[in-house]
């Protein structure tokens, strides 16, 4: 027999795991990312309300990044060498996963669910 606690403990392993892959796709790639996506919409949808919040914001945080990185790369283009917008949208990724994962850690859902800032 299953206890609560217990299905508890492992839906916030499965948001840590995504939260953990996020992270890791800065260094290994846009297809880590692509698959704690997947993850996400997967088991988004069977979760109960307070994680489903977090499933929802790591999406969130995937698509609004993807809209900031190419906001990144043109103006990395148009001003030949800066690095600043893609160091600065990274910067956003990384503040983003740890509030969430903080978070998903205190079993609270991410705080300012529907920003685009944090």
């Amino acid at each position: 027999m299953t206890r609560p606690q217990d299905s508890i403990s492992r839906d916030t392993h499965v948001g840590h795991a995504l939260y953990v892959m996020y992270l890791a796709g800065l260094v290994t790639g846009f297809l880590t990312l692509l698959i704690a996506l997947i993850v996400a919409y997967v088991y988004r949808k069977d979760a109960p309300p307070w994680l489903r919040a977090h499933y929802h914001y790591l999406i969130r945080t995937f698509w609004i990044g993807l809209v900031y990185g190419a906001a990144a790369a043109v103006l990395t283009v148009l001003v030949i060498g800066l690095a600043l917008p893609p160091l600065l949208v990274s910067a956003w990724f990384v503040i983003r996963c740890i509030i969430g994962w903080r978070a998903l850690h205190r079993r609270l859902p991410p705080p300012r669910l529907d920003s685009w800032l944090w």
